[in-house]
């Protein structure tokens, strides 16, 4: 379930380096579109800060804007976080179930004078912008409501936040270093807008104070905001949490990250067959690296993660790369694992009653049959696909080239020999096979490539008796006498 008041008061330790104190972290998205994998790095960095850390992770939907938010974005996040098994412990928070909070600490801050009632009109704003902009000056608010007083506006009017207009805001900021900012240059922000909703910086200070953020884990491209949020974490007289800027995920053409680099989605990576593991060692190694080490397992991430190596500059999105470590994790993975992430994919296939009729067991064996062929789970289908059920498809190309009436007696030996066997027994199979080789006069591919495609419908598979094993006693004969009679059926 959401929460939405629930707030939580407490102390905080901000040291250099290490945490002093407990750790709470937070992950606040904006629900206007789906989970991109450059939010669910910054997810995963937070997460392994906290977990490392024995800490608290945090998840807090940002859905104020109210023109832009859907409930399927707010559903599609959830998803997407639990996907990639990015688990939260407080929320999750939804911030248009606090909206008393905001207002009630907008108004404590109006009560002390440090934020002040504006009624110029978007008109008038706009007008004077222009004249900045054609006069090369600082496009901020004039500030000539700040001295008026106004205590009790009659029509529309917006609260702002007073900036302190001397002085430097100085940010040691876990990622980038020691930043500094003129605060000449900050702008009045409106912190409640003309509706009583309010605005974006300032329901963030809010809701890091009361719930206790201690480091604030997030993209560059919010750094601009912090030296306008911490003037006003001080002027509530809230402790100001440690701040890390993670740089952005470019695409190839070192562009910011977007739908043309590829599927941005990370629900659509799911789609496409990857691991979520996979999904998680990419993006981790997207910014931060551990000597040369590529693969981890999640709790080698836990124990490594620090905020010492993760590069300052921008990552470059690989596609190709993200594939390699997907193909790393369905070969190296447990198969029982990846058997059970590849049924969804085989009952979207049409499969659903064969799997159904399977073990677990049998269908982790056929795994690891097919493993070394397959980048994703959407390959794994295909090659996995002509192993369930008694009928296989031929591909007819390969059936006319290898069923052949030539083929016939040499298969139907081969069928009459394995009859005689009352059980399926690998070794003494494979030794009949070569036993009909000889007696034919024949080349073992000649005759291995008329029984994979009639055991297939292909000329591509895993070892011909690792073949036989998985389909079992009856169906690899029930298969072979069905090609015997293609064979003949071809004249």
């Amino acid at each position: 379930m959401f929460r939405d008041s629930d707030a939580v008061e407490s102390g905080r330790g901000a040291g250099k380096g290490e945490p002093s104190g407990k750790v709470r972290v937070r992950f606040a998205p904006s629900p206007t579109g789906y989970l991109h994998i450059g939010g669910v790095r910054t997810a995963l960095f937070n997460w392994l800060f906290a977990r490392r850390h024995q800490g608290t992770f945090i998840l807090r939907i940002e859905d104020t804007d109210q023109e832009r938010f859907t409930d399927e974005a707010i559903q599609a996040i959830l998803d997407g976080m639990k996907w990639v098994g990015l688990d939260w412990d407080e929320g999750p928070f939804r911030q248009t179930g606090r909206m008393d909070l905001y207002r009630e600490h907008a108004m404590k801050l109006f009560e002390q004078g440090k934020a002040y009632w504006c009624v110029c009109t978007p008109d008038e704003l706009e007008t004077r912008r222009k004249e900045a902009l054609a006069k090369g000056l600082t496009q901020k608010y004039d500030g000539r409501c700040r001295a008026k007083g106004i205590t009790k506006p009659t029509g529309e009017a917006a609260l702002r936040f007073k900036a302190p207009q001397e002085g430097e805001t100085v940010i040691d900021d876990l990622v980038k270093g020691r930043v500094v900012f003129d605060n000449a240059v900050l702008d009045d922000l409106i912190i409640l807008r003309s509706n009583g909703y309010p605005t974006y910086n300032f329901s963030v200070v809010v809701d890091d104070a009361l719930m206790g953020i201690t480091h604030v884990i997030r993209g560059d491209d919010h750094l601009t905001n912090t030296p306008r949020q911490v003037p006003m974490f001080q002027a509530l007289g809230f402790t100001v949490p440690k701040f890390g800027h993670l740089p952005m995920i470019l695409g190839s053409d070192k562009a910011r990250l977007s739908k043309r680099h590829g599927a941005t989605s990370v629900l659509a990576y799911r789609d496409m067959g990857y691991l979520p593991e996979a999904v998680v060692n990419y993006l981790v190694r997207l910014g931060w690296s551990h000597g040369d080490q590529e693969l981890f397992t999640r709790q080698e991430l836990i124990e490594k993660f620090d905020f010492k190596h993760v590069q300052s500059s921008s990552a470059v999105f690989n596609q190709e790369k993200m594939l390699w470590v997907n193909e790393q994790y369905i070969k190296q993975g447990e198969p029982g694992h990846v058997a059970r992430l590849l049924i969804p994919f085989l009952e979207q296939a049409g499969l659903k009653q064969e799997v159904s009729a399977v073990s677990p067991d049998w269908l982790a064996k056929l795994v690891v049959m097919v493993r070394e062929r397959t980048k994703t789970l959407v390959e794994m289908v295909t090659w996995v696909t002509p192993y369930f059920g008694q009928d296989v498809a031929m591909d007819e190309a390969s059936a006319k080239k290898f069923l052949t009436p030539a083929m016939a007696p040499a298969l139907a030996k081969v069928v009459a020999r394995f009859e005689a066997e009352p059980a399926f027994h690998k070794e003494q199979w494979e030794t009949i096979f070569k036993q009909v080789v000889e007696e034919q006069g024949m080349k073992m591919g000649q005759l291995a490539q008329p029984v994979r495609v009639a055991l297939t419908g292909r000329t591509a598979s895993p070892g011909l008796f690792e073949v036989m094993e998985l389909l079992g006693r009856e169906r690899t004969l029930i298969r072979l006498k069905k090609g015997i009679e293609r064979a003949k059926a071809s004249a």
